[in-house]
């Protein structure tokens, strides 16, 4: 272990495993050594062992799946926010990452319409919306909740569609005739992950999460859809 003496004992673990995933000794999605196999290895404490493996998680080195172990993170996507002027599905920016897209469906409701809901669709406010709820993967790792909020009418066949493993944007432009193309009104923010989000995510509860609220129009700039969407920020970056 590198003798920074100036550095707290989890630090000099936290950068020790750092530089070996950078330096490819753990290949993306290795399992790497248990805490007491760490903890051996360094000769410290299985306490300071879980801090440092607990910050790589954060900073998005690592992943713990639950009664398998911790292991090794594909790298971040990069998504460039503001360099398409069309809006670029989640399913292409994987394939310009090289990564397999994937979808699990975990919600799909019908819900009543919202003040600015029924603004941004020109819907009364008695009208009713179609909710999807899915968990967005890349190389089977959770990237982000998605929710998509589309008026029922018109998009009812979304309410039985077979929605896993496939675009959205696809979806919903076989079943509607429109494809979300323009994002007129999009807003980023950080926030925390709640319980059942990191369960979801496989993060852990207060982790970062990147929320992105997006209204998206077609071509001709008429409403499509509402996309409101929890990224894990450690697994996305967007690139401005």
């Amino acid at each position: 272990m590198a003798n920074t003496k100036t550095a707290p004992l989890y630090q000099q673990i936290f950068e020790e495993i750092k530089s070996a995933i950078e330096a490819g000794e753990y290949a993306p999605k290795e399992r790497i050594p248990s805490e007491p196999e760490l903890a051996e290895k360094y000769g410290v404490s299985r306490i300071t062992v879980r801090r440092a493996v607990e910050e790589l998680c954060v900073e998005g080195y690592l992943i713990k799946q639950q009664g398998r172990g911790t292991f090794v993170s594909t790298p971040r996507i990069n998504r460039r926010l503001l360099q398409y002027v069309a809006a670029r599905s989640f399913t292409n920016v994987c394939r310009d990452n090289n990564m397999t897209p994937g979808a699990k469906v975990l919600n799909r409701l019908i819900v009543p319409v919202r003040s600015e809901e029924a603004k941004f669709f020109g819907l009364d406010e008695d009208a009713l919306l179609l909710y999807v709820q899915r968990i967005r993967t890349a190389d089977d790792l959770p990237i982000f909740e998605e929710n998509i909020f589309l008026p029922y009418e018109g998009y009812q066949e979304l309410l039985t569609a077979d929605l896993e493993n496939v675009s959205m944007f696809d979806k919903i432009a076989e079943v509607g005739g429109s494809r979300p193309t323009r994002t007129p009104q999009r807003t980023v923010e950080a926030v925390r992950a709640t319980q059942e989000q990191a369960s979801r995510l496989a993060i852990s509860t207060g982790d970062p999460l990147l929320f992105l609220n997006v209204c998206f129009a077609d071509d001709e700039g008429k409403p499509v859809c509402i996309g409101r969407q929890y990224y894990v920020g450690s697994r996305y970056r967007f690139v401005l």
